[in-house]
């Protein structure tokens, strides 16, 4: 359903910030601080952006009020501008956004973001969904179910509003970070809409498991650095380790990590998504680095018993 569903691999960790704080090759020692300051940094970034894309829906909705009512005020009206379907209007997912006192007030602090330039976005948006054959099947059906309502909803933010040029052009110039996380984000508004929870930014994270996965794997890369650069060395066969890509570099530390750190995890899993990740965030040739580098790596591990796995991890 997402066209951009490939790209949520990143288990929630900021890469081009671990690439950042990794960069230059040296080991850290971090305290519970240091931790905190950067996960709550990650978290308000991610609460940014995704409250800046529900004041998107929520400003278009707006709009589309708007153009119903001055529709009614035309010279000469025709009965379609007298007598408009508002079903997009009064869609099920905008009123439970609408009753949200709380969310609605934080959407109110950021959706200037979309009235700070000259590109009027947000008309552009509207008519371009107002004419297409998505939002006329919506408001002439007989389903009046709330799924439906949902699968709306979805369907046009997919569809329409986050594969819009401009709308990641508005996105970059806020972040250039928010492009590569609006998959992620994306991913998360959909299944709320789908399981009727709240639009209202909880945190980054699924659950506590989710959050302590994220600081282990964390943690892990940046206080194991200097060990797996070495590993990335022996394994490299004749590499110099400043010739290799330094995505490169932190995909295969994470992947270390993850595969020595946490015993449930499957090898297999691991290096399947770092394998991916390499080949969406790095260079052309980087899967198939990785991809040999982790395998010898793996296979040597794995012979030498210093890969330790435990229940599904054994799988």
């Amino acid at each position: 359903m997402f066209p951009w569903k490939e790209l949520a691999k990143p288990k929630n960790i900021s890469l081009l910030g671990l690439k950042e704080t990794l960069e230059g090759g040296q080991s850290f020692t971090w305290s519970a601080t240091d931790y905190g300051t950067w996960l709550g940094s990650f978290r308000s970034k991610l609460v940014e952006l995704k409250l800046v894309i529900v004041a998107l829906l929520v400003e278009i909705v707006k709009y589309a009020d708007n153009f119903y009512k001055e529709g009614k005020k035309k010279h000469l009206p025709t009965q379609e501008d007298l007598n408009p379907n508002r079903r997009f209007v009064d869609n099920a997912v905008i009123n439970s956004i609408r009753d949200d006192k709380d969310l609605m007030d934080k959407v109110g602090r950021v959706s200037g973001i979309w009235f700070k330039n000259d590109h009027d976005i947000i008309r552009k948006l509207f008519v371009e969904l107002h004419k297409s054959e998505t939002y006329t099947k919506y408001i002439d059906s007989d389903n009046t179910s709330t799924d439906f309502d949902k699968k709306f909803i979805v369907d046009i933010m997919n569809d329409f509003v986050l594969k819009n040029e401009l709308v990641h052009h508005i996105f970059e110039e806020r972040s250039i970070y928010w492009i590569d996380d609006l998959p992620f984000l994306a991913t998360i508004i959909f299944g709320n809409i789908k399981d009727d929870k709240s639009l209202n930014p909880d945190g980054a994270f699924k659950d506590s498991s989710d959050k302590d996965f994220a600081l282990k794997l964390f943690r892990n890369t940046i206080n194991n650095n200097e060990d797996y650069e070495q590993i990335i060395v022996k394994f490299a066969r004749n590499w110099e380790i400043d010739r290799i890509a330094k995505m490169d570099q932190l995909f295969l530390k994470m992947a270390f990590a993850e595969i020595l750190s946490i015993p449930e995890l499957p090898v297999k899993v691991s290096m399947n998504e770092y394998i991916e990740i390499a080949k969406y965030y790095s260079t052309d040739k980087s899967k198939l680095f990785v991809n040999g580098l982790l395998d010898n790596f793996v296979k040597t591990y794995t012979r030498e018993g210093k890969i330790k796995k435990t229940g599904r991890g054994l799988v």
